[in-house]
């Protein structure tokens, strides 16, 4: 495959050293950023899920509490689109480690915070720090690794979408029922202190290349860094401030659309951008990005569909819902690997394994649109089953299908594209099942009082009448966005057999 590119000093971008040779201390390092990163999402993931019991201990109102979780994701996002750049700038070892210290520093500080503000900021400059870290993940496997095992790593990459985000309700449920809230926030520590460890052993130390600092590219920095944060904010904070009925939603959509469209435009022309726009001309890369965004919404409405009726329909606290998360969870540890090793062959197409994938998380959430207000955790297990080796199938091809039609210098690019994406994808996750959930329960709603009319039961226990519609409508509800995320996937499998093209792995075993 070819890219539509016009000339850039590509070569200028990336260290021109001899790569290391492979051996223990470079996995040492891939497993130390792998730590690290996964101790980022869970978390984003795991104070997201007890920000109730944060809240109380912390005396911090509903409306604070989501500003808590937009600025962290804000920044988390934005960061991804710029860290490729900077590790380039000031060596991938040096700016890792510092990443992980500045995410550790204001993890420990958080529980200390002596008001909302002061927390506040902590936790926008943490979500910056932790936002850095995924694009780590892929520059060292895309750089590090020899190409028979490439996919081994990318396969670390993707446990960070499948295995990480599953482990989030069962350590919130750990920490606030057993330990303390403080925890929340400082699991982190022991974790990321192995991690950098491990990174300041493993990973080689490149020169630093201050002179890059020279042709910086600010008016990226400038337009895109606010753009993403806008954009990221106003789609998390849109159904709560009923989206276009809110001044603040239209200035931050609007303004975010705008500075988005304005970097772009100065992305194309620079000589050392941020994103090489160039590269959406490779098929492969777009069809990647184009999917993965689809495949990281089912994603996330397999975990919060599940604990979401659980929690509202049988009064499921996180500790009691953490069995069926890490059913689906726990096992990725074995079948991304085996994933891997399977795509691994000559005689594979990835194109078929991803759509075995998508057709797994198809025929869950089918099977998911069947609940009843009668259903409890055991029901949920068989559909936890498929997410075994769904996920993974559906994850691990589109690594192999973006990054294997990539040139080598072209990697940080490759990376941006591919976290930035990913995060922004997850926030459009998060803002779609909000507006479908809305939507729906507001229908279900209406339907249900509309049908009971002037019958008797309405004249008797009003109280106990109006709790039972509202438990009906939500299990409607959920059925109804088990069924849409089954459409994505068919929709996704077709795309399949129009836009990828065939991606032999880098080099297959015989």
């Amino acid at each position: 495959m070819t890219s539509l590119t016009v000339p850039t000093p590509v070569a200028a971008t990336i260290p021109t050293t001899a790569p290391p040779v492979f051996g223990l201390r470079i996995i040492v390092g891939l497993v130390g950023v792998l730590v690290a990163v996964l101790v980022s999402g869970l978390n984003e993931t795991v104070t997201k899920v007890a920000l109730a019991d944060i809240r109380g201990a912390l005396g911090i109102g509903y409306d604070e509490g989501t500003w808590l979780v937009a600025s962290y994701t804000a920044t988390s996002v934005a960061a991804m689109a710029f860290a490729p750049w900077c590790s380039v700038t000031f060596s991938l070892r040096r700016f890792t480690l510092w990443a992980i210290s500045l995410f550790t520093l204001l993890g420990m500080l958080c529980p200390f915070a002596p008001n909302y503000e002061s927390l506040l900021l902590l936790r926008t400059l943490q979500g910056l720090a932790g936002g850095a870290l995924p694009p780590m993940l892929m520059t060292v496997a895309l750089r590090f690794l020899p190409a028979n095992v490439k996919l081994y790593g990318l396969a670390g990459y993707a446990l960070t979408a499948t295995f990480g985000p599953g482990l989030g309700t069962p350590l919130a449920g750990l920490w606030t029922e057993y330990v303390g809230w403080q925890w929340t926030f400082w699991q982190i520590v022991v974790p990321c202190l192995i991690a950098m460890l491990a990174v300041a052993y493993g990973l080689p130390q490149d020169p630093l290349r201050l002179e890059r600092l020279k042709s910086f590219n600010w008016r990226g920095v400038l337009l895109g860094f606010p753009a993403i944060c806008m954009l990221v904010i106003g789609i998390l904070q849109g159904n709560r401030l009923d989206w276009f009925e809110s001044n603040l939603i239209c200035a931050l959509l609007g303004g975010g659309a705008l500075l988005l469209v304005a970097f772009l435009i100065n992305e194309w022309s620079q000589p050392i951008p941020f994103f090489k726009l160039q590269m959406l001309g490779i098929r492969n890369l777009s069809f990647a990005l184009l999917t993965l965004a689809g495949v990281l919404v089912i994603l996330q409405a397999v975990i919060i569909l599940p604990s979401g009726y659980l929690a509202q329909v049988q009064g499921y606290r996180p500790v009691q819902t953490a069995p069926i998360m890490l059913l689906a969870a726990v096992p990725q540890l074995i079948a991304l690997p085996l994933v891997a090793a399977l795509c691994n062959f000559r005689w594979v197409d990835c194109r078929w394994v991803l759509g075995i994938g998508l057709s797994m998380l198809a025929l869950s959430c089918v099977g998911g649109s069947q609940l009843t207000s009668a259903w409890i955790r055991d029901d949920f297990y068989v559909l936890q089953w498929l997410q075994i080796f769904g996920q993974p199938m559906a994850v691990l091809p589109l690594l192999m299908l973006a990054t294997g039609s990539i040139h080598p210098t072209e990697g940080p690019f490759a990376s941006a594209w591919f976290n930035t994406v990913r995060g922004l994808a997850a926030v459009m996750a998060t803002g779609v099942i909000d507006v479908l959930t809305t939507r729906r329960l507001h229908f279900h709603s209406t339907m249900l009082v509309d049908s009971l009319g002037n019958s008797p039961l309405a004249e008797r226990d009003s109280t106990g009448l109006a709790h039972r519609l509202h438990e009906q409508a939500l299990v409607l509800t959920s059925s109804d966005l088990y069924l849409c995320m089954a459409a994505i996937a068919v929709v996704l499998i077709l795309l399949i057999f129009w836009l990828p093209t065939r991606m032999f792995p880098p080099r297959a075993p015989t």
